[in-house]
């Protein structure tokens, strides 16, 4: 019909996640939110996930995951410094995954344009396919 158009399965452009977390929770919900086809990574340490996050659609953060001391957002904010200055994944969009309602932090910190979305627990796998409709 359309001699050009030689489209594939191959030929067609995957979405890739990046997820950090500590949370199995999160972890299981994240690999059944998203479509079979997409990559998904689930990973704990944010400086390797930074790494990979290059070419990821989104990248998801577990802010508990960025605590070096329960309840001290000190982690957070060193993650958040790193993301913004890191050379491949500072593009990335972000989406932050909040801690539970009932989980005191010492303060909260934000900075303009850095987070794309944020999601509140409890996290199951509807919030993930929901969240790649974002990109």
């Amino acid at each position: 019909m359309y001699p050009h158009a030689t489209c594939c399965l191959e030929d067609i452009l995957l979405m890739k996640f990046v997820v950090i977390t500590k949370d199995p929770i999160v972890e299981d919900a994240a690999r059944e939110g998203f479509h079979p086809s997409d990559e998904c990574r689930v990973i704990e340490d944010w400086s390797e996930a930074l790494d990979m996050a290059y070419d990821a659609d989104l990248l998801f953060v577990d802010l508990l995951a960025t605590l070096q001391d329960p309840h001290k957002i000190a982690g957070y904010e060193e993650f958040a410094a790193a993301k913004m200055s890191h050379r491949k994944a500072k593009d990335t969009p972000l989406v932050l995954i909040s801690p539970p309602d009932d989980y005191d932090l010492d303060f909260m910190v934000g900075w303009p344009n850095f987070v794309l979305g944020h999601v509140r627990r409890p996290v199951d796998y509807k919030i993930f396919r929901r969240a790649s409709t974002w990109v």
